[in-house]
């Protein structure tokens, strides 16, 4: 057979023609919309055929020349300064919030006014009341709604819900976890906006914290009872370019919470952004009857098994590498052995994400839905109030 002709859509562009279209409205062009781009330009090779080919329709960014340079960069058509521009796109039909905290609500409620379908970035917002409003504008607009709690799409996390949806680690007693790193130590590290609560809303506590108290309802369950405390360690920072002055911080550097669940578990919650040594160490453990499971994030194709019945001399954990063409998501991916990334977690949430679009799908048990990210937040606003009095904090929704 001679060698054949592929009809490409471009000079070196694949074609995509018989294939469903999504517009994509990206708002942020920094560290996440760099994820969530990277995310959206490898779904349709990789999960051949594809629920939809995304379109990078349009990115708004405060600063023009930034903005202008990441949509040259990353290939988007267009660019603005201004969201709204960004919401009313007619060719937008999915619009991703990748901004800072203070600028989650009012586009997101935008969006889904507008039809549009929303995937905000987590926190979803400053305060539970914040998020309420949310969810209830993109259930009023019947829109389909994510909040990016990509961890859940990491292969060895799904592959505890499964293990323990399933009963192998029979009544569940402990889940603890942390979130640490340690960027913020530095003392000469200019104010941030991550560091002002106008803006964050909190600091460790949602920044980190809200990854891990998402996990803990994915994998264990609702949440009953909170009692926390917290701490800022540097109640000051420099502001940049004015190195004589200086802004207090009003945010928690870090937090530790005892949780009580509704089936009767019992675990804690740590976020720190202190932790010297510590990149982006996000670890867990889960304590059931049956056995144990472990994990951490800087080791992620890893999760750590323990078997309770096992008849082995051999009791300790397992490490189980997470990479089998059985495992969840690896079979599009490469043989078994070869390592996936932190950014695979945001190609499979983006997956997932179109495909419910696409097909009318739930987004939810595995996707975090607005509600998933209300209920953070109650969560979160509960620590704060417990932190501050002493008290135990009963959780309401």
């Amino acid at each position: 057979m001679r060698l054949q002709n592929v009809q490409l859509s471009g000079s070196n562009e694949p074609n995509y023609s018989n294939l469903r279209e999504i517009g994509i409205g990206m708002l942020g062009h920094g560290f996440m919309g760099k994820a969530h781009t990277n995310a959206l330009k490898k779904i349709p090779y990789i999960f051949w055929p594809p629920p939809a080919v995304p379109k990078l329709v349009a990115i708004c960014g405060s600063k023009e020349e930034a903005v202008r340079e990441a949509a040259a960069r990353y290939g988007y058509k267009r660019y603005t300064t201004s969201w709204e521009e960004l919401v009313a796109d007619p060719e937008v039909e999915l619009v991703i919030n990748a901004g800072p905290n203070a600028l989650h609500a009012d586009p997101c409620i935008a969006a889904a006014k507008a039809g549009k379908h929303v995937l905000c970035e987590k926190p979803l917002a400053r305060s539970a009341e914040e998020a309420k409003r949310m969810w209830d504008a993109v259930k009023e607009a019947s829109v389909k709604h994510m909040c990016g709690f990509n961890y859940r799409f990491v292969p060895a996390v799904r592959l505890a819900k499964e293990m323990i949806d399933a009963g192998e680690l029979g009544e569940i007693y402990h889940f603890r976890a942390q979130y640490l790193q340690e960027w913020a130590m530095d003392p000469s590290l200019p104010y941030l906006w991550r560091f002002d609560k106008r803006i964050a809303g909190s600091g460790a506590l949602g920044d980190l914290g809200s990854h891990i108290i998402d996990l803990s309802r994915f994998l264990i369950g609702e949440v009953e009872s909170v009692a926390a405390t917290m701490a800022t360690f540097f109640k000051e920072r420099r502001v940049a370019l004015e190195k004589s002055l200086m802004k207090k911080v009003d945010v928690d550097d870090a937090v530790v919470a005892i949780v009580r669940f509704e089936n009767g578990a019992i675990g804690t919650y740590e976020a720190s952004r202190f932790c010297a040594g510590r990149k982006n160490y996000l670890a867990f453990e889960v304590n059931g009857s049956k056995g144990s499971l472990t994990f951490n994030l800087e080791q992620l194709n890893v999760l750590g098994v323990y078997r309770k019945d096992s008849n082995s001399r051999i009791r300790g954990f397992r490490e189980v590498l997470v990479t089998e063409s059985d495992h969840p998501f690896c079979s599009a991916w490469w043989p078994p052995g070869h390592i996936l990334g932190w950014e695979h977690a945001h190609i499979h949430q983006l997956l997932h994400f179109l495909e419910a679009i696409v097909n009318d799908k739930n987004v939810e048990p595995y996707g975090a839905t607005f509600e998933d990210g209300y209920k953070c937040a109650v969560i979160c606003d509960a620590i704060l109030a417990s932190a501050a009095n002493g008290t135990i904090v009963n959780i309401q929704y």
